[in-house]
């Protein structure tokens, strides 16, 4: 009887301190990920107008109040995405580094259009971003399909701001 209750705690015990890893690898990756959204949020809302509202925008530029809801599920899913692959036996460091360097053009794009107003300068950071977000598509889905997957939406997204910005430099 003692050892069988020995494994049921060890068991107890791992479970727990399993569940405590997951839960705050998912609040660091959250915390991470979403700081990237902050920062950004932060500096549209500072250096934005006047100077946005005075450029020619493309038809296809979709109205302001819907950036904020697509950018919260899109850092959800991106969060989503480094979590279920930091939780994969197959993982490896590098792709979580990638995954960082990716948060940090994906906050110099907000710095670069919104604050210093260089739509040419922030194309440039939008085709690195998506050659980022490509890279991680590939190796995600060498360990986690689910991962891969969550980032299409953000792929997809990205792309279009990048049609957006290619517009926005053309028509200005």
């Amino acid at each position: 009887s003692y050892p069988n209750s020995f494994f049921i705690h060890f068991i107890v015990m791992y479970n727990t301190y399993m569940l405590k890893n997951k839960f705050l690898s998912f609040v660091l990756f959250f915390f991470i990920t979403y700081s990237a959204s902050f920062i950004g949020g932060m500096l549209t809302i500072s250096f934005k107008e006047p100077w946005y509202s005075q450029l020619v925008k493309p038809n296809l530029n979709p109205p302001d109040w819907i950036f904020a809801p697509v950018s919260t599920t899109l850092y959800l899913m991106m969060t989503l995405a480094i979590w279920f692959f930091w939780h994969s036996k197959n993982k490896d460091i590098n792709t979580i580094y990638i995954y960082f360097i990716h948060i940090v053009f994906n906050t110099t794009w907000s710095i670069v259009f919104f604050a210093m107003h260089q739509i040419f300068l922030a194309l440039i950071v939008l085709l690195i971003l998506i050659c980022l977000i490509i890279i991680l598509i590939i190796r995600f889905k060498r360990v986690n399909i689910v991962s891969s997957y969550l980032m299409i939406t953000y792929l997809l997204w990205t792309t279009f701001a990048l049609f957006l910005n290619l517009n926005l430099l053309i028509l200005n």
